[in-house]
This record gives structure tokens, sequence and C-alpha cells, in this order.
């Protein structure tokens, strides 16, 4: 396995570095005019219904920078796949980069659209990275993921608050399903968790692959006797994970185990990018490397 995977990460680089050199054999080593780009690069998502939540993105940074052209790119290899066999064709970070150098962009904000800064984005840091070093942009600058700051982490406490469902009463549970990882970064869950119970201890943050799991916030809503609880996914688009691991009918859902638990559950299917107070903190992330434009 190792011997293959750095197989593919040397064909990688050979390939950004042929994309760079063919770019300054035409021409992109000399003085040119700024041409400012934003590449949005998100996880991505197959689920047709999930398109609301980059539509809404989209449209909210075209409203906020106009005249810089936005580009996307999918950092999920299998989306990417899953979409191409639908006639649906994404670019990964690495192609949608060449493709902006072969435009002679000189300057681009590349804006991560993960939530928190795990594998997937330490991955995109890696290729930011390797373009920087490469030399074919001028400059080009990666912007942090939603939830990076303490700054971040009130806004998102803010956005969650104004965005629950307005009939729920407050004896009612809101449980927010993330991803979670195996990465050092999922202590952002817990600490989420715990800012949004200082202002409202019903709320609780879970995740599917990490740390808190739906075991430990079943056993906290149990001693507080919490008879009803509004389930709600902490992910960009109410995808995959919010329509089966979150709100299925198979037995190992969250919503069947809290089911069984005697604790009636209420799914809500809206990912966090349609909601404006999410993706106004992406937005204004992207400020950062523009600044420095």
């Amino acid at each position: 396995m190792m011997k293959v995977s750095r197989f593919w990460i040397g064909a990688a680089v050979l390939t950004m570095v042929v994309f760079a050199s063919a770019a300054l054999a035409s021409g992109h080593g000399d003085a040119r005019p700024m041409k400012k780009g934003i590449l949005l690069v998100a996880f991505g998502s197959s689920e047709a219904s999930a398109q609301v939540s980059f539509a809404n993105i989209d449209k909210r940074v075209k409203e906020a920078y106009p005249g810089i052209p936005v580009r996307w790119a999918y950092t999920s290899y299998i989306i990417r796949e899953k979409l191409a066999k639908q006639g649906q064709l994404l670019d990964s970070p690495e192609v949608a980069l060449a493709k902006m150098q072969d435009e002679k962009f000189t300057h681009v904000a590349v804006q991560s659209l993960h939530t928190i800064g795990g594998a997937e984005y330490h991955d995109l840091r890696r290729t930011v990275g390797a373009f920087k070093m490469m030399g074919g942009f001028e400059r080009v600058i990666l912007g942090y993921p939603l939830m990076s700051t303490q700054e971040d982490m009130q806004r998102i406490v803010a956005a969650i608050i104004k965005t629950i469902p307005k009939e729920r009463q407050k004896d009612e549970a809101v449980v927010l399903m993330g991803h979670g990882t195996h990465h050092p970064s999922n202590a952002f869950y817990a600490a989420l968790m715990f800012q949004l119970q200082l202002k409202d201890p019903n709320i609780f943050v879970g995740t599917v692959e990490g740390y808190p799991d739906v075991g430990l916030i079943q056993e906290l809503m149990l001693k507080k006797e919490i008879k009803k609880a509004y389930l709600m996914p902490f992910m960009s688009v109410a995808g995959d994970h919010a329509k089966n691991d979150m709100a299925g009918a198979e037995d190992d859902s969250w919503m069947s185990i809290l089911t069984k638990a005697g604790i009636e559950c209420v799914p809500v299917l809206k990912g966090t990018a349609e909601y404006d107070e999410f993706v106004d903190i992406w937005v204004s992330h992207i400020d950062g490397p523009l600044s420095h434009f």
C-alpha cells in the first residue's frame, strides 16, 4: 500500500510540475495584469437535493465579491466519480487550479467549504502549497474552514440558536449531527457543545464518526428526562448522512436509536449552507486571502 501511495503522490506532483512548466513556457513568467479568482472547494455531494446548499454559497460569494470569477472543486474522488456517471463533471482541486493557471489567473483565493480543519482540509493545504512552490500564480492563498477560531465559534453558536425551529420548547432538545473524524480537529465538536450549552443546556452536538457519539448524547438526554428532540445536520449539506444516518428508517440511525429510548424525534433536513447565517462565515473567510492581493 505504501508503494502505491507514493506512486500516486509522485504522479500528482509530476502532473502539477508539467502544468507549471507549460504555463511558464507560454509566457506566464512575464509581468501580467492582475486577474483575481476564487476557487470554492467542498467535499461534495451526489445528492440532488443537497445542491441547494452549494447554490446558496455560490450566490452569496458572487454577491459579496462581484466581478471576481468563481470556480468550484470537490475533494471527494468517490463523489466526483458518482457525478461523472450521471454526466456531471466536477474538478478536483488540483485540476481546478491547473485550469485557472491556463486561464491566466494571477491571484487565487482558495476557500475551503469544510466544517472543520480535518484531513480533507489538510490535504487541500498541501495542494495549495504545491501550487505556491511551482510559481504558476503570483499569489494563491487558502481560506479557513467554517469553524477555525473562537470568533467563528461564537458566530456559529449564534447561528445555531437563530436557526432552531421556532416551535421547539425549552424542555425539548436540539441534537446536531456532525460528521466527525479521527483527525485531532474532531475536538471542535465537543468544544462547540460546551459553548452552546452555556447558552442553552438542551442543545447537544454529536458525530457520526467521532466524539461525542450518539450513545453519549442519548445518555445525557435520558439523564435530563428529555422526551422530544429536533435532529439537525451540522454539515453543509443535508446529504446521505442526514437522510440515512440521522433520519433513516434503519435500526442504527440516530432517529431509530433515540426513538427506541423513548425520545420523540423530529428531523430537520437542511444543511448549514442553506442558512445565510452559516454561509456568511465562510464568505467572510475569503476576505483574508483577498486582503493580501
